[in-house]
């Protein structure tokens, strides 16, 4: 016999909204440390028991909430993959990033400001997964100067720090001047000029061979049909990184505390 949906499983959706919507004015309202699983539940109007029959834990609710504080930033940031440029895309995305995280700094903190090893909320690793793809295709244009992977990190790193300081500091002491020399930064560091480089020599090398990888990487990427055997892609994969990005494993300098 197949079971009915009963009236309180058709009650849990808008059950689950109540609270989150609870959680997300208390937050707004005191911070973190004002969302305690007590105090939801007795803004929302419901047992205690409800918030981990609903969401497991309390970890369970705030990914709940910092979904729910992300999703319009999410959506517009959607809006810039139909761009033509897509470096100016990536300017555009940290302007996006950076008013968001200004404007809205209790879900930013909830999302960024809660280190934990081998730990990313979902909605920092979605945000974190769009700005890859954006990546990917500033590298299908010939445009990246690095590999995806560290174009990426380095981007997101740097914005998120970018925040984080902006927000530590009184409003009135916030100097959007540094936000904006980052971004410029960290995308003429990543990134080449349509027209290309002007001037020969190593710069050159570099940055025309590691433009040229990484759209290789992206077609590669896009399209899996290339003839090649499964150990012979591995192997182009791995040469393509290496030249992506662009310097020599024994010329590069040592990772902090390795050479001590």
């Amino acid at each position: 016999m197949v079971e009915t949906e009963t009236t309180s499983d058709r009650a849990v959706p808008a059950l689950r909204q109540k609270i989150v919507l609870a959680a997300a004015s208390l937050l707004e309202e005191g911070g973190l440390d004002a969302v305690s699983t007590r105090a939801v539940a007795a803004r929302a109007g419901v047992p205690t028991p409800s918030i981990f029959r609903i969401f497991g834990d309390k970890d369970g609710l705030l990914e709940a909430v910092a979904e729910h504080g992300f999703r319009r930033y999410l959506e517009v940031k959607a809006e810039l993959f139909t761009g033509e440029d897509p470096v100016q895309a990536l300017r555009d995305a940290w302007d996006l990033h950076i008013r968001f995280g200004l404007e809205h700094p209790a879900y930013y903190t909830l999302v960024y400001g809660r280190v934990r090893p081998g730990h990313m909320p979902q909605t920092g690793r979605r945000a974190a997964d769009d700005l890859r793809r954006m990546i990917v295709r500033v590298a299908a244009a010939g445009r990246l100067r690095v590999s995806v992977e560290r174009a990426t990190e380095v981007m997101h790193s740097t914005g998120a720090g970018t925040i984080l300081t902006l927000i530590g500091h009184p409003e009135k002491a916030r100097d959007l001047r540094n936000a904006w020399e980052a971004r410029e930064m960290v995308i003429n560091t990543l990134t080449l000029p349509a027209e290309g480089p002007a001037t020969p020599g190593q710069e050159t090398f570099g940055s025309v061979v590691a433009g040229r990888a990484t759209a290789l990487l992206a077609a590669l990427g896009q399209d899996g049909t290339a003839p090649l055997s499964t150990g012979e892609r591995t192997l182009l994969l791995e040469w393509l990184d290496r030249l992506a990005d662009g310097v020599e494993e024994s010329t590069r300098p040592p990772a902090p505390g390795l050479n001590t």
